[in-house]
């Protein structure tokens, strides 16, 4: 099986690297290296949905994949899942695709205007370990949210559970691509006034690579 990974940090696949002797650090944004029979790419796209859209495009055009992966960290609004839960995000939405209007936010449908903000997954492959994360709804964002308002506000809207700035694009990515995906992330952190001495980004990224190493080995 062909499996792409794409994450936009080393840090975040530090683990499946480590497990599969994937050498990340030689300043390459693609690595080939094998896992249980099969050939995994490990794409580090950079932070950002235009990155990831930028460099998914580029690896989805250049080879056929069997699978696409995401692995990343990611916060969340839903405090009843806590710090190190590893998610499946099963639908994610481009949370500032539109405009302002004063105080209120206009959708590309309220302006008449056609664009995808929203992407689902409707064909996630079969796999043992996926199938068992807790399925979330997730959306991306260039400006992660801090502030009280802001967060009532796209809470109030788009009622997400977690917030990355990469996932949307991955998932339109691999949609129009038709190639069989997961969006899968370990939450570092609540969505709130910015604390990094909440975070917990180590039990997240280990989390997330005990999860991700067993997917891949169980594809």
């Amino acid at each position: 099986m062909q499996i792409l990974v794409v994450a936009a940090t080393r840090l975040e696949v530090a683990p499946l690297a480590a497990a599969f002797a994937c050498d990340t650090a030689d300043g390459q944004p693609l690595v080939t290296c094998a896992a249980a029979g099969h050939q995994v790419d490990v794409l580090i796209a950079g932070i950002g949905m235009v990155a990831t859209a930028a460099w998914c495009a580029r690896a989805l055009a250049q080879r056929r994949y069997d699978f696409a992966l995401n692995l990343g960290v990611c916060g969340t609004f839903d405090r009843s899942l806590p710090l190190g839960t590893v998610v499946h995000v099963v639908s994610d939405h481009l949370a500032e695709l539109g405009a302002e209007d004063g105080e209120h936010f206009l959708t590309m449908h309220d302006l008449r205007l056609v664009a995808d903000a929203t992407f689902k997954n409707s064909s996630a492959p079969a796999n043992s370990i996926i199938d068992r994360l807790p399925r979330v709804a997730g959306i991306t964002v260039n400006t992660v949210h801090g502030s009280d308002r802001s967060i009532a506000a796209v809470v109030q809207r788009l009622t997400p559970q977690v917030e990355s700035m990469e996932g949307a694009a991955f998932m339109y990515a691999c949609t129009i691509n038709a190639v069989p995906f997961a969006q899968v992330r370990a939450i570092s952190n609540v969505i709130e006034k910015r604390n990094r001495a909440a975070w917990n980004l180590p039990l997240a990224i280990g989390n997330l690579g005990e999860v991700a190493i067993a997917a891949i080995e169980g594809a």
